[in-house]
């Protein structure tokens, strides 16, 4: 009997297949998280070194500090309007996003999104652990100076040193995920608040030294006038995308909410008012590392490195470490987990797709992928191409079309007693609207001409994605309007 996702009392009914029931992917009971369970995840999302990294770079795009911050607040309202749209399907049901998903795909089409986001969340999953470790080396290196041959040599691209610190964080990671949910969920509780405690002492501390010599702008201002509305539009689309693989399987998350109000709580606590904060102290601390260490220094880890005094390197260095596991657990261990799962519930748990996602984030060698920019971009460009579709997809399904109401039992039963059977499990409209999304997706990524674009690729898959399914579920739209009985349903 599995309980890694979390306890669930829901009686499973006679008709329930196992090609598509397991008590992880069954419908939870009771649900329990809080608002601040929620606002806690989107901090575990945001406080890492890559969020870090990214929320500096956007203070570098050249225009000044009141146009990024409108942008900001642009892009993350966004996120958050978003972020509800996704969250409320699965927190009505109690199901993951690949459950969900069965609505629009059918209940064996659902793979096709499932594996997609998986795969996202493998390679990230393995680049983020090889980030993790790669702050402990330094740390290790710094006090442990004579362990420095061991970084020196290679074994698949990766140094002895390398190997231990990458496989320290994975099986520290490992052991998190093992205890379920509810470890997972008191992880981050802990994790968000911790990493602002130290954000906030080494923003002070670079603050006092630089002698309150700091500027909100990482780079010359190149923009004024009407010159800025495009970077301005540019950084609200990327931070749209930063957050579209999270937001995407959000579900897997909402789902736990003890209401839907829960949710949109912690959502506006968590992203608008959080990631604000984070980006102030953030470029405060980076805009600092110029005066104090003569260089402007992007990377936290680097940063805590440098500080004369041990102690606070160390618990900098922990931090961020923690803060690196919180996201990896949260955006790119729990929905993989969720996602192979659903591929063959009867023989793969919660744990154990965690676990396949695990194993193949090694196998992938990450620390190749990220020393080499232009594989990794074109890996995950390639598969960041499917995310707006799949979101256009499913919200316009569940919104527009299938007007809010769920069958709950038919998203468990394989045939065509159920009503999200279609053709052989398998609905058709989504996938020919899947298709031609992602095909312009791939596009604006790898033809010359359309490289502009690249940026609005989410934006552009969201409305292809929407608007082919739309025109394609004409006659599902005709019979909901005609009054087919949606039942047992469960819905507004």
């Amino acid at each position: 009997m599995s309980h890694g996702a979390g306890a669930t009392t829901f009686e499973r009914r006679p008709e329930y297949s196992d090609r598509l029931y397991n008590e992880d992917l069954a419908p939870l009971r009771p649900q329990t998280w809080n608002w601040y369970n929620i606002f806690a995840f989107w901090m575990s999302d945001v406080h890492s070194v890559g969020g870090y990294v990214f929320a500096g770079s956007l203070f570098a795009l050249g225009i000044g500090p009141l146009p990024v911050l409108i942008s900001l607040l642009a892009g993350i309202l966004i996120v958050n309007l978003f972020a509800n749209l996704v969250a409320k399907p699965s927190q009505m049901t109690g199901v993951p996003y690949p459950v969900i998903s069965r609505l629009s795909f059918g209940v064996l089409g659902a793979n096709v999104p499932a594996i997609i986001r998986g795969l996202i969340a493998v390679a990230w999953y393995g680049i983020q652990t090889y980030l993790a470790s790669s702050a402990l080396v330094l740390v290790l290196l710094r006090f442990f100076p004579d362990l420095q041959p061991l970084a020196q040599n290679s074994f698949l691209g990766l140094s002895t040193l390398g190997w231990a610190g990458f496989l320290i964080m994975w099986v520290l990671q490992a052991v998190v995920f093992w205890f379920g949910m509810n470890a997972i969920k008191k992880f981050i509780d802990f994790a968000g608040p911790a990493v602002y405690v130290v954000m906030f002492a080494l923003a002070a501390y670079i603050f006092i030294r630089a002698g309150g010599k700091v500027n909100l702008n990482l780079g010359e201002v190149k923009y004024t006038g009407a010159a800025v509305l495009f970077p301005m539009l540019t950084a609200v689309a990327l931070v749209v995308s930063y957050f579209s693989g999270p937001m995407l399987n959000f579900g897997d998350f909402s789902r736990y909410g003890q209401n839907f109000a829960a949710v949109k709580r912690g959502n506006f606590w968590g992203l608008p008012v959080n990631f604000l904060l984070f980006s102030l102290v953030t470029v405060v601390t980076t805009s600092g590392t110029l005066p104090v260490f003569g260089k402007l220094i992007t990377d936290p880890i680097e940063t805590v490195a440098l500080i004369d005094n041990s102690f606070a390197v160390v618990l900098g260095a922990f931090t961020f470490v923690t803060a690196t596991i919180g996201i990896n657990i949260v955006a790119n261990f729990v929905s993989p987990a969720f996602d192979f799962s659903n591929v063959a519930p009867k023989h793969i748990s919660w744990r154990t797709g965690g676990f396949i996602a695990a194993a193949a984030s090694v196998f992938i060698t990450p620390w190749n992928l990220f020393n080499n920019p232009g594989v990794i971009h074109l890996t995950l460009d390639t598969l960041a191409a499917f995310i707006g579709p799949l979101f256009g997809i499913l919200l316009v399904d569940f919104y527009l079309v299938k007007r809010q109401q769920i069958d709950l039992d038919s998203l468990y039963v394989a045939g065509p007693q159920s009503r999200y059977w279609y053709q052989g499990g398998w609905n058709l409209s989504a996938v020919w609207a899947l298709v031609p999304a992602v095909l312009m997706g791939l596009a604006i990524n790898f033809v010359p001409a359309l490289k502009g674009l690249a940026n609005f690729a989410w934006f552009t898959g969201v409305l292809l994605g929407g608007v082919f399914y739309y025109a394609l579920s004409a006659r599902e739209r005709l019979a909901n309007l005609g009054g087919a009985p949606i039942t047992p349903a469960v819905g507004d």
